[in-house]
């Protein structure tokens, strides 16, 4: 199962959601193609009621511990409860350029587009 769909699924049996979005933004970091190392999560769920952002994290971690222990580098979280979303205008923050080191790196470059990143 691609870790996309390990993802999905797990947050759909993990909480009640209103709304979720699992976006893949490895193609935006320097990996190599085809990568699923960088996601970007919404989820609105009134299992959030009452809970504070790091709550909200902790109970996400949990779900996707395998996930974090292996394949996923990282995880950028959009939690609400759905009078939040609802007054957030309903959409989540665009996620940051890539800031890693070996984005200007020409050699980085050559070994990703062949796949290679060791």
């Amino acid at each position: 199962m691609k870790v996309q769909n390990a993802i999905e699924a797990k947050l759909k049996d993990g909480f009640a959601a209103q709304l979720l979005a699992v976006e893949n933004e490895s193609h935006m970091h320097s990996v190599p193609p085809n990568s699923e190392t960088h996601f970007k999560v919404t989820l609105v769920s009134r299992d959030f009621a009452g809970q504070m952002k790091v709550k909200r994290h902790q109970a996400i971690y949990r779900v996707l511990a395998e996930e974090l222990a292996g394949p996923v580098h990282a995880l950028a979280l959009h939690l609400y409860t759905p009078e939040e979303w609802a007054a957030s205008g309903q959409a989540a923050p665009d996620s940051p350029g890539c800031m890693g080191g070996s984005k200007g790196d020409d050699a980085m470059a050559a070994k990703l587009g062949q796949g290679v990143n060791s």
